[in-house]
């Protein structure tokens, strides 16, 4: 079942929680009808050919890409970063989470990585965002970045929480790890 404001309220499955829509002068954030738009932190790690480094899941370099910590981001064309969330998620045990891009950005082709949130998670969300377009896209810092639809179901029979998910508990930007 599709949690609405009143249900995801009620819950409050991330801090902070602002309990209605934010847009003065900003891309929105905060609780809206079904689902709670998060924002964007102001750090960000942007990927890069500068180093000629191999992209490998399993065995991740940091070369890969520079640190930014600023009130925007300008991603290269064709390129992405990532960032981590602002608001800080504690899924109950019976809550899952979709995480999708607002179309603000996705109507400058600027993609934000659909993920799923599962239920027990603890943590900043890292996220992928991607400027699909031949010119350099900007994203803002303390700003609305995706939206996070919730749904409700019976406890799974483990949590990601039961099971110690090797991203549970993110402080920061988290790389690829296996």
């Amino acid at each position: 079942m599709i949690l609405n404001d009143k249900e995801i309220a009620e819950a409050k499955p991330v801090t902070p929680f602002a309990d209605s829509l934010n847009s003065d002068e900003e891309i929105s954030y905060g609780l809206g009808s079904f689902g709670y738009d998060i924002r964007i932190d102001d750090e960000f790690r942007i990927f890069t050919d500068v180093h000629s480094t191999e992209i490998d899941p399993k065995n991740f370099n940091e070369d890969a890409f520079v640190e930014v910590k600023d009130d925007s981001c300008l991603i290269p064309p064709n390129s992405f970063c990532l960032g981590k969330s602002l608001e800080k998620f504690d899924m109950p045990d019976d809550l899952f989470g979709l995480v999708v891009g607002k179309s603000t950005y996705a109507r400058c082709g600027i993609i934000v990585n659909m993920t799923p949130i599962e239920p027990g998670w603890k943590g900043y969300l890292t996220i992928e965002i991607s400027n699909t377009t031949p010119l350099p896209a900007r994203i803002y810092s303390d700003e609305g970045i995706a939206q996070v639809v919730f749904f409700r179901g019976e406890r799974p029979n483990i949590t990601y929480g039961d099971r110690q998910g090797k991203y549970q508990d993110q402080k920061g930007i988290e790389v690829a790890k296996i």
